[in-house]
């Protein structure tokens, strides 16, 4: 018997179990993209933010794509592991590790970019084309405004 002093909540009145049933989406559709390269959506961002900044460090790429140090940490240990991406020494610093694509990891890029912008689109698919460009507008306006609530803010927004 549900107690009388629990208020009812209609969950499909608040966006964040919307924005988290839409996250779930999101990673199903890119991952049935791009089964055939075996990366999730993470491993993809950090190799992508690699790729277009060859030389990075750990820090710099977690603030770009808004993961904390220690979560990147195991996501660049697994693209490591497969050959995708090297760590090196910084000259500067011998305790700064620098990013760069190795050409396995390049080559996998090349192979997966068209099936991540594929499920891109399916993720807009549902909405009329004149309304996609205003949703995207307005997920950047609530991520870049809510950006410094997150627990790993990204400088990208």
């Amino acid at each position: 018997m549900p107690r009388a002093d629990i208020p009812v909540v209609d969950l499909g009145e608040l966006p964040g179990h919307f924005i988290r049933r839409l996250h779930q989406i999101a990673v199903a559709i890119f991952l049935q993209e791009t089964e055939a390269a075996g990366v999730t959506p993470v491993q993809y961002a950090a190799l992508q933010a690699i790729a277009n900044q060859p030389g990075v460090d750990q820090r710099t790429l977690a603030r770009s794509i808004g993961l904390d140090t220690s979560t990147l940490a195991g996501v660049i240990d697994r693209l490591e592991a497969r050959g995708l991406v090297q760590r090196n020494a910084s000259p500067d610093d011998r305790r700064v590790r620098l990013l760069t694509p190795t050409a396995e990891g390049l080559e996998l890029l090349v192979q997966i970019v068209p099936a991540m912008h594929r499920a891109q689109a399916r993720i807009l698919e549902p909405l009329p084309a004149a309304q996609r460009r205003e949703f995207m507008r307005m997920l950047r306006t609530l991520v870049n405004a809510n950006n410094e609530l997150s627990r790993a803010p990204s400088e990208a927004g």
